[in-house]
């Protein structure tokens, strides 16, 4: 008896970005026809457009990975109505990261355990807008020293936005002028002070449901130049305790695109931002690491479609709280503990089995691609519409140059390309789950 089919269709919601788009489009497009239980999925993704809507009107996608909600007021209500009438699954869910920002994400963490360094919040500097501002303050803000809670927490230190936004109102400060400095700038915006601590590395991880790649992040660099091809670059006992606090994080929240930011001394890893709405994925930043990471989403969207994963509605906090609670525990112990919870709420073991099954093709039809004619004209068409005439040239051969070794890499590999998902304990340039 033939097999029925299906159509799933992914909903892209895109602010300014062309180049992973593009590349998302073509890895779809590379997946095929996958047959389960009798039924053959055909996977297809569009480019959604921002019109007006009736709340009860239907909607056409069973996916929609979103790049725009988190500024773009509009869309992100049609995703909340997408969600709560349609059961659309999100990357990433509204809900969470409109009510658990980077404030939020420091005291969850905190509660859990992790190192994160000191934190005090702040009030404005200069008074909100409303009419009732002045009487609340005058009758009930607390008259406070700034110079007293900098010098408790340590120079240097670093001030930035409660909420975040891409490295916006961050500065790193040095000493009293540089302290009033900055919070005559913040204006209106609610701010952190945060402690430093002295660090070897500095960390970014970016996970993709299950998948995350640890990378060696210099953020003192110009954004083409901050990630680092860095192949060992943590102790085994960091890298997975970096791999761990973001699948922890993300499992916490409910997000499954995100970003994570630490600062590593040794075997200590220390979180210090790790809720972000909209992570990086331009190829003129990632670049050596752009395959796996467009990869990672492509098959991420694919099994959850694929396997009607439902989406999580009902945050189960109190489960990370009673380990967190647990004076028979120690820290790895604890830690252990919260990672076999992400590995429950993403899956992790049905995936691996889902992509080995499903998507065992995909390494090398991506190698394949990004080898290809197309794929330097996606990049050709990023730096251009990206830097100056007179930087094209110089952009180019640097970006060509760091793809060209990660073909390079994939090809010497004896078992083949690495972008397929692997099991806890394997090389975290490969993407380890």
């Amino acid at each position: 008896m033939a097999a029925s089919s299906k159509t799933l269709l992914i909903g892209l919601l895109l602010g300014t970005e062309e180049d992973w788009p593009q590349a998302f489009e073509d890895i779809l497009g590379l997946v095929g026809p996958i047959t389960v239980d009798g039924t053959a999925y055909e996977l297809r993704s569009e480019r959604l457009r921002i019109a007006p809507f009736e709340l009860t009107d239907p909607v056409r996608h069973q996916l929609v990975i979103d790049r725009l909600a988190h500024w773009y007021y509009h869309p992100r209500e049609w995703l909340k109505k997408a969600a709560l009438v349609n059961d659309t699954y999100l990357l990433n869910s509204p809900f969470t990261f409109q009510s658990m920002e980077k404030h939020s994400a420091y005291c969850a963490m905190m509660r859990l355990g992790m190192k994160v360094p000191r934190t005090v919040l702040v009030p404005y500097k200069n008074p909100v807008d409303n009419v009732r501002w002045a009487y609340t303050s005058a009758k009930y803000n607390e008259p406070f020293d700034l110079d007293a809670i900098a010098e408790d927490l340590g120079y240097p230190l670093y001030m930035k936005p409660f909420d975040g936004g891409g490295w916006r109102g961050v500065s790193r400060i040095e000493d009293r002028e540089g302290l009033h400095r900055s919070y005559d700038e913040s204006g209106e915006m609610l701010m952190h002070l945060q402690a430093t601590v002295d660090y070897d590395k500095f960390a970014r991880a970016l996970s993709i449901g299950p998948e995350t790649m640890v990378m060696d992040f210099r953020p003192e660099q110009p954004m083409h130049n901050r990630y680092a091809v860095s192949y060992d670059f943590l102790s085994p006992q960091a890298g997975w305790e970096a791999q761990t606090v973001s699948k922890v994080v993300n499992a916490f929240f409910g997000w499954e695109f995100n970003s994570a930011e630490m600062l590593v001394a040794g075997d200590e890893v220390h979180p210090i931002d790790y809720a972000n709405a909209c992570p990086d994925v331009a190829v003129t930043s990632l670049h050596y690491y752009f395959p796996w990471a467009i990869t990672a989403l492509v098959r991420w969207s694919t099994f959850c479609l694929v396997t009607g994963r439902r989406p999580v509605l009902d945050l189960q906090m109190r489960r990370y709280f009673e380990i967190a609670d647990d004076p028979d525990r120690d820290y790895l112990e604890k830690m252990r503990a919260y990672r076999a919870l992400a590995d429950e709420y993403f899956e992790t073991e049905r995936y691996l089995e889902f992509c080995q099954k499903h998507l065992a093709h995909l390494p090398e039809a991506v190698l394949e691609w990004v080898d290809s004619d197309r794929f330097d004209q996606i990049l050709v068409d990023t730096v251009r519409a990206t830097y100056p005439p007179h930087e094209h040239d110089q952009f180019l051969a640097h970006f060509r140059g760091l793809v060209g070794l990660w073909v390079k890499d994939q090809r010497n590999l004896k078992t083949g390309p690495s972008a397929q998902p692997e099991r806890e304990g394997e090389p975290l340039i490969t993407g380890s789950i």
